[in-house]
Parts: structure tokens; C-alpha cells; sequence
């Protein structure tokens, strides 16, 4: 049975006359981002025309959705909301604090022990306040979202970047920071600009050796990390429809990699069989009703130039497998090529370990397609070259597998199978020799390959493809290997070829678990207790951040000038800090630490001006704090690329960093700056970055006139004297000015006044 079903049939009650009203106020056919975008509007009917990239709008998203790492900041700021219950459908899910180390059972048990006070306090405000409380080990929670709760033309909000797999169930699904989410829970709206449309139009279909991770593998390599900043991707095309609706989420999912907002499909057949096989036929039913509003008018697919911004075309029937990587998610290589690129960039070609599974390519779909060619290793009497994991998206696909033998076929050819998990693609990995910093290569079918991402070794050299891919390549335990045309060794000499993957899109007797993981919280939690221990190391109650004080910002001082690239996992890295993310004070020891200084090219030592002495960019920040003497941070590009954490914005607040001046943000990354009372600034001329001298003092001088659509004037004084005025750009609207004068968006929650 379908979880929420009245309220989705609200959503489908009221889509076609709010569509067919936005429709005749834009005056043209609209796309089904259009749609969904009009029918979430937080006053209901559309009355205005909205400009893309130009307008914030208001919205009332569906649900919300919290991963255990970012839940417990943002649960700990709904407790400061004063609310009894959240107002709208939300869920929170124990993925992330699961290590990888030696299988699922014993690493499930390990860590129960190990996280054990934040479980329960997850589980204990879940409870209290009306949440949806789904237990470790009950899977990821973008694979346990599209099990339950995805539903087409819905809007949801999560707090975790990879939020946006649910568009492939047709939704607009965005990542957000904690902050955000405490709006839509306590009841507030939520606040978006008006996104971009980028169309992709996908012709062909599927075969071969070639998946759907492969679509946005190539969309990443065409749009790069940042190219689909403030926009919505939308696909469509014959290949789409004759996609599956977990391929689509594939897709989906690595649009985070390249900025979008978001990415959604149409409702088609495919999330019809989907629901229906995850026992949400009521659902489907409901769509099939208003199947026409819940894709792009025909007008827009037959002339896209006319209705997005930018479109891309991809010829499935031509399109090849591919690897991308290392370290940046859109450098992609086709497999034909990969072996004179690897050659060329001198990258290790003895594969070490092949890992598939995760959030991002864990479907039965996909678990069958590779356990097609992993009983190829017995049938061709070949050996397994590298080590091989598989980790399952939730418990419901776990379950599922094991049933039809496909844990079996693993085990088979030696592999592990680790905990329904984020485990490795998050940095949960306990990896047996990563502390010796060896240079060497992996492949997994996860999204993300930052340097350091997945094992914590810098000179881990991480590979992007599909699960199939993944799987013959470890088999091979060879970068150059191409499955397509080139043949392996058996154990007795002769050569052979892989046989082209095959698999089911569905399982055939359905889905199965014994126990899907799921709590339910009381009907009545106002006698629900909700327990943090001062003395803990794990949690920490906030204290709301004082408010501004009316004058410019004055005798500031550098803190860092980042070079380069300078992701989430840079400002607040993943692994083993995750254990702290429920105390801020204890989390903000990782702030920027892996940052490259751009005086020094060295991560974690910057100048301590009080001093002279170089230290720790933590240390140096609370000693700047403790001095009463506010800091600053400075960036490249798309600062704050990667993951939602709402921690790599509230770790420089805590600390004392007053703004943060960059080239450009990604799109979360400022937000979140917004939304914690910090001010995030853009150079007006980006090579000022360049001016900016590592003993700088940092004057405001006319943020006492801070206003919508005025720059900033920022006085950088140098050692020697000498003074440059930069002008700083900003995105600041009326109401997110407010935020930053009562010193968070929090606070004025709190105060009622939001």
C-alpha cells in the first residue's frame, strides 16, 4: 500500500486546472518542470509568469526527506522551531554511519554499537514529532524514496544531494540544506529561484554493453560540474521511454554532478510497471488518470529549442559505455578510448578493487545485469582480477536478490556484500592499507570520485561507470580492458570474450522482505522524551547565532584564499567525521582542513595573523573568534560543489567567518551560506581574487546599506599599507536580508516572524 495517498490524490486533484491556468498566464505549451513548478506554488493558483533564473518563488513542496548524518542538525534546529508536529509527509533514513569494512552483518552490528546514541535520538525525535523513521540497515534513502514515497509530478525537498534520484519517478526532487528543510517541516514555504531549463532529448535506445549510466556520464562530460547550475534538466525522447524507470533515477541521481537543481523525466509505462511492482498500484492508477499533465506538452518535445534554454541530443543506439574520472565526475572518456588516455595520464591500469551498488546504480535492474557476467567467471572458467563489492540500495532489493541468487552468484566469484549502506561512495570505507597513501586505481558505479572520497588516500585514482562495466573490469583487473572487443585469458589458457550483459528490469515474482526496516512514530508524541546528553561528543543542542549588528563589518581578517577546486568535502569532510555531525562544535575541527592554501599550495595551514605562526585552519579560526576578530574565506569556482551539508556553512559560521567571497558558488553551497546568517559574495571582476594578499584586514564599508541588487564595497588592507576596493556581487533578496540581520534564517522561525 502506498504511503500518503491522500494527500498525493490532492496534489493530482488540484494539477490540471492550476496547469491549465499557468499555461494560459505563460501564454505557451509548457514543459513538465513548468507544470510541476506552477501546481507547487505556496499560493496555489498561478497568477503571474515567472522568469527563469530572475525570480525567487515561493513553494510548498510535498514531503521532506533526512539522511542521518544532515538529520541531526536539522532535527536539532526543528526542535528549536517550537512546532509539536512537522507539517508535511517526512522521513528520516540511518544510511550514512554504516562502515564498509568486512560484510554486511558484522559491519550492521558494528556500527549499532558505535552510533547507538545518535540512532536513538534520530528515532526518539522521529517519533515525537511525527516522522517516518526508517532503521539502519533499511537501505539508502534515495533507493528506500523510490521504493515508497516518489511519486510522478510530486515535489520534494531532501536533505542530501543525491535527493534529486527521485526524478526518476517523474517528481522535482531537490537537494537542500537542513535549514531549508526546517521551513517546509514547521509549515513555512520554501523558497527557490525560478530555475533554467536544459532539455535533453534522447533518441535510439539501449543495447549492448550500454546503460543508462552511461546518458548522464555523457551529459557530464558535455555540461561539466557546473553546467547545470540553476537549472532543471528535463529528458525526454524515445530513448527515455524506453528506459526503466530505476535507469531514469540513475540519471537523475548524477545530475547533482553537474549543478542542476534538479533532473525529471515524463510519467511513461516504465514508472507504471515500477510502482506497480513496489506495490503502489493506487498510485499508478492515480497517474494514469492525468497522465497528460504529468509530462511535457507534445508542442515542447516536437520544437525543444522553442521552450528550454539549452538542449542536448544523444543518439542512444550509438552512444558508448563509459569511464570518467579520476578525481572530477564529468571527465569522461568512452571506453574505446580509456586505454591510450590511461596510458597517456600515466594512471595505474591494475584495477585494485571494483565496487558497485549504491544509491546511484542499485537496482534489481542493474544487480541482475551484473551477476549476468559474474556467472560468466565459472561458465568461461575465468578468475576475478581485482576485489569486487556489491553494496544494495535498501533492504526490500537485498532481500530480493538473495531470493534469486545473485548473492550466490557473488560469493561465487569471491565478492563482498556490504551493508545496505552508503558505505564507500561517502567515505565509509574502512579499506585495509589506505593509510599508506599508495597511488592506485578503483572503479565503482557510485557518483561522486573527489580526491579522497571514497578511502581517505589522495593518490586513489576513482573511475565512474556502470555496474556491468564495473563488473567486467574487475574481472579483468584492467583499466584498458574493453569488454566490447577485447578478450581474456581462462584458467586454461584459451581465450574468451564476455557475453553482453542481461538482466530484468523487474523481478519477476516480485519484490520481498521480510522486514523493510520501517518505524512508524506515534500518533501522539507530545509525551515522547527527547534526551541529549550534555557531556556527549556525539550531539550538541544549538544556541541560536546572534544576530547582526547594524554597523560594517571591520578589522577583519583572512582566514584562507582556497585555491582550486574546493568541494562540501573539502570544507567539511565526510568518513570519519560523520560521527559529529549532530556537534557543532566538534564537526567545526574538520572546517576547510582539506582546502588547498593558495600562499602555500598546502591543505590545512594557514597564517594565524595574531601570531605569525602558521597553524591549523580550525585553530586559527577559534583564535580569531576568541579574539573578537571576524574572518573571512575566500574562493575559485563553484565553491561548495558536491553534497548538500548544511555543516560546511554552519562550521565557518560558529567559527566566526563572516563572508565568504568567491568567483562563483554552487547553487546548495549558497544557500546554505544564506540561511545561517553568513553573507555569500561573488567578485564583481574575478581577477580581484588575485589582489587579495594573505595579511590582508578586511573593511565593510557600506554594508550598513546592504539591499537587494547593490553590490558591496569591501576595503582590503595590505601589509604594507597599500589598500584595494573590491566590489563584491551578491543574490540577496528582501527576506533572505532578513535572515542575515537576525543572524539566521532559524531565528526568525523561532521568533515567529518568518
Amino acid at each position: 500500500m502506498a504511503f500518503d495517498i491522500e494527500m498525493i490524490k490532492k496534489v493530482y486533484e488540484n494539477m490540471p486546472s492550476r496547469v491549465d491556468k499557468a499555461r494560459e498566464i505563460v501564454g505557451r505549451p509548457l514543459t513538465l518542470t513548468e507544470k510541476i513548478l506552477y501546481n507547487h506554488l505556496w499560493d496555489g493558483n498561478p497568477t503571474k509568469a515567472f522568469g527563469r533564473g530572475i525570480d525567487y518563488v515561493d513553494f510548498a513542496p510535498d514531503r521532506v526527506a533526512c539522511q542521518d548524518a544532515t538529520a541531526q542538525m536539522a532535527l536539532l534546529q526543528f526542535m528549536h522551531a517550537g512546532k509539536s508536529k512537522v507539517a508535511v509527509p517526512t522521513t528520516v533514513h540511518c544510511d550514512h554511519l554504516i562502515q564498509a569494512k568486512v560484510d554486511a552483518v558484522t559491519d550492521l552490528a558494528r556500527a549499532k554499537t558505535q552510533s547507538n546514541e545518535v540512532f536513538d535520538f534520530l528515532s526518539s525525535v522521529s517519533n515525537k514529532y511525527g516522522i517516518g523513521f526508517w532503521k539502519p540497515g533499511a537501505g539508502i534513502i534515495h533507493q528506500v524514496v523510490l521504493e515508497n514515497y516518489a511519486f510522478p509530478g510530486g515535489m520534494m525537498i531532501g536533505t542530501d544531494s543525491h535527493t534529486v534520484n527521485a526524478g526518476g519517478l517523474g517528481m522535482v526532487a531537490i537537494g537542500v540544506g537542513g535549514a531549508d528543510a526546517v521551513d517546509v517541516m514547521s509549515g513555512m514555504a520554501w523558497e527557490l529561484k525560478f530555475p533554467k531549463l536544459i532539455g535533453v532529448k534522447l533518441t535510439g535506445k539501449l543495447s549492448g554493453w550500454t546503460a543508462p549510466k552511461d546518458v548522464i556520464l555523457k551529459v557530464a562530460g558535455i555540461l561539466t560540474v557546473k553546467g547545470g547550475t540553476g537549472a532543471i534538466v528535463e529528458y525526454f525522447g524515445e530513448g527515455a521511454t524506453a528506459m526503466s524507470c530505476t535507469g531514469k533515477g540513475t540519471i537523475c541521481n548524477m545530475g547533482a554532478e553537474i549543478g542542476a537543481t534538479t533532473s525529471t523525466f515524463g510519467y511513461d509505462d516504465s514508472m507504471s510497471r515500477y510502482l506497480r511492482s513496489t506495490n503502489r498500484a493506487e498510485v499508478a492508477d492515480a497517474a494514469d488518470k492525468i497522465a497528460s499533465y504529468l509530462t511535457g506538452d507534445p508542442e515542447v518535445y516536437a520544437d525543444p529549442e522553442k521552450y528550454f534554454d539549452q538542449v542536448i541530443e544523444i543518439d542512444l543506439s550509438t552512444l558508448e559505455p563509459h569511464l570518467n574520472g579520476p578525481f572530477t565526475p564529468d571527465l569522461a572518456t568512452p571506453i574505446s578510448k580509456m586505454k591510450d588516455e590511461a596510458v597517456k595520464n600515466n594512471w595505474p591500469l591494475q584495477i585494485q578493487v571494483g565496487l558497485i551498488g549504491s544509491c546511484t546504480n542499485s537496482s534489481y535492474e542493474d544487480i541482475s545485469r551484473a551477476a549476468s557476467l559474474a556467472r560468466q567467471v565459472a561458465d568461461k572458467n575465468l578468475k576475478t582480477k581485482s576485489q569486487f563489492t556489491i553494496t544494495p540500495g535498501s533492504e526490500v532489493v537485498r532481500s530480493t536478490i538473495e531470493r534469486d541468487g545473485f548473492i550466490d552468484t557473488f560469493h561465487k566469484i569471491g565478492a563482498t556484500v556490504f551493508a545496505n549502506a552508503c558505505g564507500p561512495c561517502i567515505g565509509m570505507w574502512d579499506r585495509e592499507g589506505a593509510e599508506k597513501e599508495e597511488r592506485n586505481t578503483i572503479v565503482h558505479s557510485f557518483n561522486r570520485n573527489f580526491s579522497k572520497r571514497a578511502d581517505g588516500n589522495p593518490n586513489t585514482l576513482a573511475f565512474v561507470g556502470s555496474p556491468e562495466l564495473v563488473t567486467a573490469l574487475a574481472i579483468a583487473g584492467d583499466l584498458s580492458f574493453n569488454p566490447l572487443t577485447d578478450k581474456l585469458i581462462n584458467e586454461d589458457g584459451e581465450e574468451v570474450m564476455l557475453d553482453e550483459p542481461t538482466g530484468d528490469e523487474l523481478p519477476a515474482k516480485g519484490f520481498y522482505a521480510e522486514d523493510p526496516g520501517f518505524q512508524a512514530p506515534a500518533e501522539d508524541g507530545s509525551s515522547v522524551q527527547v534526551v541529549v546528553n550534555p557531556a556527549s561528543e556525539r550531539l550538541q543542542l544549538l544556541a541560536p547565532f546572534d544576530a547582526w549588528d547594524g554597523k560594517n563589518i571591520t578589522g577583519a581578517k583572512l582566514l584562507i584564499k582556497a585555491f582550486g577546486k574546493c568541494t562540501t568535502d573539502h570544507i567539511s569532510m565526510a568518513g570519519p567525521w560523520l560521527r559529529f555531525r549532530g556537534h557543532l562544535d566538534n564537526i567545526s575541527n574538520n572546517m576547510l582542513i582539506g582546502a588547498v592554501n593558495a600562499y602555500n599550495q598546502k591543505t590545512n595551514s594557514v597564517k594565524n595573523q595574531l601570531t605569525g605562526e602558521y597553524d591549523a585552519v580550525p585553530a586559527v579560526a577559534r583564535s580569531y573568534k576568541a579574539a573578537g576578530v571576524p574572518s573571512i574565506v575566500v574562493g575559485d569556482h563553484n565553491y561548495g560543489e558536491g553534497s548538500s551539508r548544511e555543516h560546511a556553512a554552519m562550521e565557518p559560521r560558529f567559527l566566526g567567518v563572516k563572508a565568504v567571497l568567491v568567483k562563483s558558488f554552487a547553487r546548495i553551497h549558497e544557500t546554505n551560506l544564506k540561511k545561517q546568517g553568513l553573507l555569500g559574495l561573488t567578485f564583481a571582476n574575478e581577477a580581484d581574487y588575485d589582489k587579495i594578499q594573505e595579511d590582508d584586514t578586511i573593511n565593510f564599508l557600506d554594508l550598513t546599506e546592504f539591499a537587494p541588487g547593490k553590490p558591496l564595497t569591501l576595503e582590503f588592507v595590505h601589509a604594507d599599507g597599500t589598500k584595494d576596493i573590491i566590489l563584491a556581487n551578491h543574490t540577496y533578496n528582501a527576506g533572505q536580508i532578513g535572515w542575515f540581520v537576525a543572524g539566521s534564517a532559524l531565528n526568525l522561525i523561532a521568533a515567529g516572524k518568518a
